[in-house]
């Protein structure tokens, strides 16, 4: 008769063996945890039939239970989306390696010679939704800085995690990686989320990874440390000194090119003094897009929705844009304030000076001037992957990669000095 293994208990066991990997780890060079990495990529590769086949099981019950299009195209792989998958593993085993980098060091008083290096954090819990390819991009961010993994996917994307998982591990195995060194939670139960949460002293730092309600209960509920990524309420700003042809395209990729991704424009703000707004809102409109603006907006464009207060703090997650008329950048800069989330905001302009005060003033993790939303995304900023993106102003902010995952100690040496 099997015994059934009580929440709390299975995660402190899982808990338990990360730190006996984590540990080893640690002290692993550089070499064997990219080694470990290239061989799990290949392992991915290896795989792609079996993940495929678990991603459209996956892809089947989502569907029939309703997801949205957005939601589908978070959990949908495909030969080029499991193909960049592999490679952004490979990306990270080539970057480098943040354990044992010096930050800095300085002699004190005392004659003790100090530095400060990056150590790993320890055992890190993954909690998540939907996407698969976080199994691959969060195991692969944890290993090369030395961090033990604890992953809980969604329950939509069950069979595709265990598929990626049981490549992945395979492929560290063969090179020699610890064991317990990237574990998956197999069930379902809920509880087994809340174990992890209450797991103070087992696991070191919680990284939550989906909706506005799974990072709230994460948050509300945590006796771990939280890396929070919130809802990505992200806004274009497009100035009088804007031009048009730029201003499309970047308007219409920043919401079109994925509307289920976290980096997608979800409100459109345009300067009412710039000649063109009616042009661009239409050819918002004409990409498919439901738009939905304020008095002003349809004014210009009759044919759209009107935006209710609460479109003004939506993440869509869907091809729907809200569109409002401000006052310059002063009134986005007000707009942005009350309503964005601190994840990612752009401005479109050709004046410098406007462009650096929205930079300079705007209170998020990512803003850009001319350039969409769409690549606030670790990949795009040379890191490999990301963990998350990280909106808060504690530990790490914006996309969190390798360093994002370390932490530091100060190493202090000596000549027989003692305290007076």
């Amino acid at each position: 008769m099997t015994t059934m293994m009580m929440p709390d208990d299975e995660i402190a066991a899982m808990a338990a063996r990360a730190r006996t990997a984590a540990g080893l780890l640690s002290q692993m060079p550089s070499s064997a945890k990219a080694a470990g990495l290239r061989a799990a990529a290949a392992a991915l590769r290896a795989a792609k039939a079996a993940i495929l086949t678990a991603n459209a099981e996956d892809m089947d019950r989502a569907a029939a239970q309703g997801l949205s299009g957005a939601m589908l195209d978070r959990l949908r792989l495909d030969p080029a989306r499991l193909t960049a998958m592999a490679a952004g593993v490979e990306a990270v085993a080539a970057l480098d390696d943040p354990v044992g980098q010096v930050i800095d060091q300085r002699t004190a008083p005392s004659g003790i010679a100090l530095s400060r290096i990056r150590v790993p954090i320890g055992v890190i819990g993954i909690i998540y939704e939907s996407r698969p390819n976080v199994t691959a991009d969060a195991a692969a961010l944890c290993v090369m800085s030395g961090n033990a993994a604890i992953l809980r996917g969604g329950s939509e994307a069950a069979a595709s995690n265990a598929a990626i998982h049981t490549a992945f591990v395979a492929g560290l195995a063969q090179a020699g990686l610890p064991p317990g060194v990237v574990q998956r939670v197999a069930a379902t139960d809920r509880a087994l989320v809340g174990a992890m949460l209450s797991a103070a002293g087992a696991i070191d730092m919680i990284v939550p990874r989906g909706g506005k309600s799974l990072v709230a209960r994460v948050q509300a509920d945590a006796r771990v440390p939280v890396l929070a990524h919130l809802d990505g309420i992200n806004h274009v700003y497009v100035d009088r000194s804007a031009d048009l042809a730029m201003a499309t395209a970047i308007v219409v990729n920043a919401k079109m090119r994925r509307t289920g991704i976290c980096g997608a424009m979800e409100t459109l703000l345009i300067d009412r003094a710039w000649p063109h707004a009616a042009a661009l809102i239409a050819a918002l409109a004409a990409s498919g897009c439901d738009v939905r603006g304020d008095v002003a907006a349809r004014a210009l464009v009759p044919g759209i929705g009107e935006a209710l207060p609460q479109d003004w703090d939506t993440e869509y997650l869907d091809a729907i844009a809200a569109v409002a008329l401000v006052d310059g950048v002063a009134g986005a800069l007000t707009h942005i304030a009350e309503h964005g989330s601190h994840h990612t905001d752009a401005i479109v302009a050709s004046d410098a000076a406007v462009a650096e005060r929205f930079l300079a003033q705007v209170d998020s993790a990512i803003v850009l001037w001319n350039a969409s939303t769409q690549f606030a995304d670790g990949g795009e900023f040379g890191l490999g992957a990301e963990i998350g993106i990280a909106t808060g102003r504690l530990h790490a902010r914006g996309p969190v990669a390798l360093e994002g995952l370390t932490t530091y100690k100060w190493i202090g040496r000596g000549t027989g000095q003692v305290r007076a």
